[in-house]
């Protein structure tokens, strides 16, 4: 398709990378049928080209699909850390779940409540605050 010949040109960018983030999670029927090895060898690319915190976010969580929970969380947990991201709600929302999927349900529901106080959108709101419920 569209996204695999831009990829195969000599002239990719980060929207290239982007797209093919996208296609590759496209073609997944499930999360667990995705090809996160891909996925986090597109985000590598990514990164070179365009370093950001949110994409180490984003490469984090498809780190965690791949390799495990614990290793997705070590990278968010250096990346609040560093406090690049100490405002972004999804980063705590990140390190909320994967502690939660660890049975950390303590670091959860901590990171859940900082990840609440920083959302502003409604619909985030109401997903954090389930997630909580559940916590409980």
């Amino acid at each position: 398709g569209l996204v695999e010949r831009a990829l195969a040109s000599r002239r990719v960018g980060p929207y290239t990378l982007q797209a093919a983030i996208v296609a590759v999670h496209a073609q997944a029927p499930r999360a667990e049928d995705t090809d996160w090895a891909r996925i986090v060898a597109l985000y590598d690319a990514l990164l070179y080209l365009a370093p950001s915190p949110v994409v180490e976010l984003n490469r984090a969580v498809a780190l965690a699909m791949r390799d495990g929970v614990e290793v997705g969380l070590a990278v968010v947990d250096a990346l609040l850390a560093r406090g690049e991201l100490a405002d972004y709600h999804l980063a705590h929302s990140a390190r909320a779940d994967f502690c939660r999927r660890l049975g950390r349900r303590r670091e959860a529901r901590e990171a859940y409540r900082a990840a609440l106080a920083l959302a502003r959108q409604e619909p985030e709101r109401r997903f954090i605050e389930q997630r909580l419920r559940e916590l409980d």
